[in-house]
């Protein structure tokens, strides 16, 4: 699961309900987890809601493993030119990793030529 979709759901912003059926119980890595608190109380949430909104979606969050840190590395050059952040490959490169779809809001994913299957909310 991609921040994008979390946010999206939190947020209310477009997609919510497509990500909202997806979000309980998924895969997250550590870094997403990192930017949903840093952009939920961006809007004004506290650091204990942040933490329970990932608490009430269950989701799994998994640590960046080494070898999936060199992949995040490698796929932040590869889609340079689309604007990806490190984040954005780190959640790509454990979906990579897990054999996972990613789950995004984030509509650049659509054109990634790279071996993970791509989900959209919008």
């Amino acid at each position: 699961m991609d921040a994008s979709a979390v946010l999206a759901f939190a947020l209310r912003e477009p997609g919510w309900n497509t990500a909202e059926p997806l979000l309980v119980g998924s895969l997250i890595n550590a870094i997403n987890v990192a930017e949903v608190t840093s952009r939920v109380m961006a809007h004004g949430a506290s650091l204990a809601e942040a933490r329970l909104l990932v608490s009430e979606l269950h989701l799994d969050v998994a640590s960046l493993e080494p070898e999936q840190a060199f992949l995040t590395g490698e796929l932040h050059r590869e889609t340079r030119a689309y604007g990806l952040s490190l984040a954005d490959c780190a959640c790509l490169a454990l979906a990579r990793a897990r054999r996972l779809p990613a789950v995004t809001a984030d509509r650049a994913w659509a054109d990634l030529a790279i071996d993970v299957e791509v989900v959209l909310i919008r």
